[in-house]
């Protein structure tokens, strides 16, 4: 005699005094003790054998609704097709049906003797769910091409899942359109699939509301390096070549080897080259690594805002740092922008160097000083550079534009003698060199003031460095840079409308600070003010002399910290406002200095004179660039259009929520319409197809997988300067970079290092495999 108890799905049990939860279900236990499983559903979400679908994906997915009510999970089987290839009849099977395969084993091999053979691999522990179930729905296809329930078995030899952890099965998990948008959008400024899962657990109320698992979160990012796979560098040569044909201003240039590997790539865009005609006068480019999973170098040329910002004008991918390759993107540069230059910052790349004399001939060439004083402490060693004399003494003449060259080589001499440098190779290298980067060599080029901002240039690879990885692909690492690009440009409009709308504190009465509060933007008019009233208590004129109309003020700092002891020499002439200072801050930064505020204030001027406000520094330096966006992007593809809807419709939502927030009746009312709604949805389009994850990846990516022959191939690993040769000394900083890095993925199918796949999706491996021949 078999039992059939009705079990609660509600009440909890107790057996043996350990209180349990209860299955959902209906229990029947053999008198072998064995038990079965029916699910306690109604007859109306049952597939009963007879039941007639339209096509075999209804029943599947009737099928599917009906394990996810009952609580367990099916998985596509066995199917059989008649002679002409038609289907006719397909199985749908519990997913615990069958049983885990037993590995392979052979006793003639010697355990130890395999291990010395073969190096033991690390296996992923997978336990198993499959426990021999034969519940099954099979459908068959009837002669008017549709189908019917030809065989559906009920019951299960296992008990199913808690009403609670319905949640958790497969069926019921999904990432809807906007949580993978939302992943990919997060995605752009660094932040992982695990990372995000946390995100929304606390933007949607907790793990059950996300719907999805923070495997799925993982298996969505996985997917987006699978749509890329191959054809990465054929989706961002399309990307970036359809941007210039249908955005105004966008330019972009490639190049590739003779096999058809992607060698470099550049773009710029309108906003970047209007910024380049206002503050293009002195600009840094400078090699970035560990950006892309290609290690391509990144080349990101930079400048200085009128808000002293770093400011983006242009970026490049090369695969070599060849003065080739290098010479190639200062041709697209000059073609871009279409001119060249005044002064161009650098490190010490020779290659560089060599392609900026071909390319760049009426540009002045300057190394960047950061880079040079960054290896001071490799090059001396470390116990000098904890010597604070030494320090200070090396800084004080380096870092300054007011010494006379002969006063620096005096002191460097000094330095080297009194700390026993002689025999420092590097160190007299860089002093062959001092003409290139040391400020007292170019005091008098126009705006060399700009170069003594050396970190300028390392702290925007720094801003790039937090919204890149080594694991991105080409097609990624353009979508983080247009993030960046705009965290970038919204700072500064920010910046702008702090200097618009906000009024900062007069310190002193005279006019002319008045004045300039109303010229420049904030962040310099803090540096004229400071230049004000330095020039009111810490400057002093010692004598006075008139020749032919122009007076020659000496005047001697003043105060706790001077930095030259000398005295300084103003001409000016009254009938034109002309003025010029030895100290020369306005040629090198294009800002008066406080001597020649102290000589208008003592000679009563009290007109801001204009001849010497550069406009790169004023509120109206930029002139604005209309913004195309929705009408060109239209153009690219439809997921512009689709997400300018999305926002349209998540913003119109978010005004009426926060319209109504204050009343819980109200919004109880909109509640009620929005549920409306989504069931007139239902109705009208009961069998809408949702977006394949394909689709959302192209979606959001903005380019499709190219359907035609790769044209343009993916670049080999890059064999960066310095990797796999013993020349060059591993810095400590860099060894410890290394040695902490997490180890790179290899796939065991196709040996390829940093895959972004593993042996179960093999492309490559999947490919031999079909091509090989049958046995």
């Amino acid at each position: 005699m078999s039992s059939i108890n009705q079990v609660d799905s509600c009440d909890p049990i107790v057996v043996d005094n350990v209180r349990m939860r209860k299955t959902l279900g209906i229990v029947r236990v053999t008198e072998d003790g064995k038990k079965f499983y029916k699910p306690d559903v109604l007859d109306d979400v049952k597939p009963l054998k007879g039941r007639l679908f339209n096509t075999l994906e209804d029943g599947i997915q009737f099928y599917k609704t009906y394990a996810k009510l009952s609580g367990f999970e099916v998985r596509k089987s066995t199917q059989y097709k008649s002679k002409d290839g038609k289907l006719r009849q397909k199985y749908i099977v519990c997913s615990r049906e069958g049983f885990k395969p037993i590995a392979p084993m052979d006793t003639l091999v010697d355990k130890m003797d395999k291990q010395e053979i073969e190096k033991p691999k690390e296996k992923r522990k997978r336990p198993s769910c499959r426990c021999g179930c034969l519940a099954k729905c099979i459908f068959e296809s009837t002669n008017e091409n549709k189908y019917v329930v030809y065989e559906f078995e009920e019951e299960h030899n296992h008990p199913f899942v808690d009403e609670d952890d319905i949640p958790l099965l497969k069926s019921s998990r999904k990432l809807t359109f906007s949580k993978k948008q939302l992943l990919f959008r997060v995605s752009n400024n660094n932040i992982g699939p695990m990372k995000a899962f946390k995100m929304m657990k606390e933007l949607f109320g907790g793990f059950d509301e996300i719907g999805a698992t923070s495997v799925d979160c993982k298996n969505f990012k996985r997917g987006i390096n699978l749509f890329i796979g191959e054809f990465d560098a054929e989706m961002v040569v399309e990307l970036l070549m359809n941007k210039q044909e249908y955005i105004p201003g966008f330019s972009c240039d490639y190049f590739t080897d003779e096999d058809g590997a992607l060698e470099g790539l550049f773009w710029a865009d309108e906003v970047a080259k209007n910024n380049y005609l206002c503050f293009g006068d002195v600009i840094s480019f400078d090699a970035t690594f560990r950006s892309n999973k290609y290690k391509m170098v990144f080349v990101p040329f930079t400048g200085i805002d009128n808000h002293h910002r770093s400011v983006t004008f242009a970026a490049a991918l090369l695969s070599k740092e060849t003065w080739e390759s290098y010479a190639w993107l200062l041709r697209a540069f000059k073609k871009a922008f279409g001119s060249e230059p005044k002064v161009v910052v650098t490190d010490q790349d020779p290659a560089m160097k060599i392609a900026i004399e071909k390319e760049f001939s009426n540009s002045r060439h300057r190394l960047c000083m950061w880079h040079i004083m960054e290896k001071l402490s490799t090059k001396v060693g470390p116990e000098l550079c904890k010597d604070e004399t030494f320090k200070r003494r090396i800084c004080n003449i380096v870092w300054t534009d007011t010494i006379e060259p002969s006063e620096f080589e005096r002191e460097w001499d000094s330095i080297i003698t009194d700390f026993e440098l002689q025999s420092n190779n590097w160190l007299t290298d860089m002093f062959a060199l001092r003409f290139n980067w040391i400020p007292a060599y170019y005091r008098d080029e126009p705006l060399s003031g700009l170069m003594r901002t050396t970190s300028w240039s390392e702290s925007e690879n720094h801003f790039f460095g937090q919204l890149t990885s080594t694991t991105l692909t080409l097609v990624e690492f353009v979508s983080h840079f247009e993030t960046a690009m705009d965290v970038q440009r919204y700072t500064h409009r920010t910046n702008q409308h702090k200097t618009r709308y906000t009024t900062p504190d007069l310190l002193t009465d005279y006019v002319l600070e008045k004045q300039a509060r109303e010229i420049y933007t904030r962040a310099i008019f803090y540096d004229i003010q400071d230049e004000i009233c330095a020039s009111i208590t810490e400057c002093m004129s010692m004598s006075v002399m008139a020749i032919d109309g122009t007076h020659k003020f000496f005047i001697k700092e003043i105060g706790p910290v001077v930095s030259f002891k000398g005295l300084f020499e103003v001409l000016f002439t009254p009938s034109d406002a002309t003025l010029s200072c030895s100290c020369k801050r306005f040629k090198r930064y294009g800002l008066m200095c406080r001597h020649s505020f102290y000589v208008l204030r003592i000679c009563g001027v009290n007109e801001f004179p204009k001849k010497y406000v550069l406009k790169r520094w004023t509120r109206d330096a930029v002139t604005p660039v209309k913004r195309v966006v929705f009408d060109a992007r239209k153009k690219l593809s439809d997921g512009s259009v689709r997400d300018e809807l999305v926002k349209e419709i998540i913003g119109s939502v978010e005004y009426c929520v926060d319209k109504l927030a204050s009343s819980i009746k109200e919004l109880s009312i909109f509640r009620d319409r929005l549920q409306d709604l989504k069931s007139k949805i239902d109705a009208e389009l009961p069998n809408q197809r949702p977006m394949t994850d394909h689709e959302v990846i192209s979606s959001a990516l903005g380019v499709s997988k190219p359907k035609t022959k790769v044209r343009v191939r993916n670049p080999l690993q890059c064999r960066r300067k310095g990797d796999r040769t013993n020349s060059r000394i591993i810095p400590p900083k860099e060894r410890a970079m290394t040695d902490g890095a997490k180890k790179p993925r290899q796939c065991k199918k196709c040996g390829e290092q940093d895959a972004d796949h593993d042996s179960r999706n093999c492309t490559k491996f999947q490919l031999k495999k079909r091509n090989m021949p049958d046995a």
